[in-house]
């Protein structure tokens, strides 16, 4: 009895270091993870998920690593989830282009509900309509007028084919009956320049028009957002003016399809928690872009909605491919 004691806590003594192997192995997590921005260093997109990973990383005890891969109207973060493993070392930035593109574009296979794990929704993007200091028209519904008396007269931008500042505008175009040219540019900052040298009347755009504003080179008519902005207090909602067009253009974090509950847990609970530290709170205040915190299946729950009312107004503005 005595030998098999014996022989019985050897065998224990020597599976020790295996299983205390597997333990280290099973904890989340254990060497750097990778988090994918869909933009180029530097623009405001990336610079907020950058103040976070710092955060983050001293929260996890890992080093949170910023990978910008731009290009492709911002899908290459989720193209990215899709080869990588649905262990958590590899997340992406989370924005309404990566659900938008599957409909714009057949060639995208990727289904961005049910190919996708939803870590955690963090913040939105303020947009608005903004014109010249120097145009005649002081309110959104005075410069609406207008296009309504001159079809096909006035000349609009934003951001590319099928972005959200594009969509936000036609949704408001559509309400009234308007005809008029949307001129498509590469980002923001182009945008913004053409408004300023007169090549269209207004823009629809994010709040990159926020420091033009303020120095009086031009003027913003409206957000599009549920809530007025926090530095343009006396700036009306396009809701507040009758017309029913909401965008909050929200933003978050992704991880591969698959991911383990705890780990997304681990993942949502850090990036959480640095959402709401000082440093980043303030950033969010300097690019007037709100706090929208949800966690990952609610998250999941609003895109699925989003995904099918995106579906009925590319549809509406015939911008699905055939």
């Amino acid at each position: 009895m005595n030998r098999l004691t014996r022989r019985a806590a050897l065998v224990g003594a020597s599976a020790l270091p295996f299983v205390g192997a597997a333990r280290a192995q099973s904890r989340y997590p254990d060497k750097p993870i990778r988090l994918v921005i869909p933009w180029t260093a530097g623009g405001p997109a990336d610079a907020g998920f950058r103040i976070m990973a710092q955060s983050a990383s001293k929260k996890l005890g890992q080093q949170v690593v910023v990978e910008n891969k731009a290009g492709a109207s911002g899908i290459m973060g989720a193209m990215a989830l899709q080869e990588a493993k649905p262990d958590g070392y590899v997340i992406s930035q989370m924005h309404m282009s990566v659900l938008r593109q599957p409909l714009l574009n057949k060639s995208l296979t990727y289904h961005p509900i049910n190919d996708l794990t939803y870590i955690l929704q963090i913040t939105g993007f303020v947009m608005g309509v903004v014109v010249r200091a120097d145009a005649p028209w002081k309110t959104l519904p005075e410069m609406l007028a207008y296009a309504k008396a001159d079809p096909g007269k006035m000349n609009w931008g934003a951001l590319g084919i099928g972005s959200t500042q594009h969509l936000a505008m036609e949704q408001v175009g559509m309400t009234q009956g308007l005809s008029w040219t949307h001129a498509p540019y590469r980002g923001t900052a182009d945008t913004l320049r053409a408004l300023l040298g007169g090549e269209i009347d207004f823009a629809s755009e994010s709040s990159g028009w926020a420091p033009m504003v303020r120095a009086g080179q031009l003027h913003l008519l409206a957000v599009f957002t549920a809530q007025r902005a926090k530095r343009f207090p006396d700036v009306p909602t396009v809701r507040e003016l009758g017309y029913d067009v909401v965008i909050d253009s929200p933003g978050g974090l992704i991880g591969s399809k698959g991911m383990d509950p705890a780990v997304v847990t681990v993942l949502a609970d850090a990036f959480r928690a640095a959402a709401q530290e000082p440093e980043h709170l303030k950033f969010l205040d300097s690019m007037d872009q709100p706090l929208i915190l949800l966690d990952g299946p609610a998250y999941r729950a609003e895109m699925a909605k989003t995904y099918e009312q995106e579906r009925a107004l590319l549809r509406r503005l015939n911008l699905l491919p055939a």
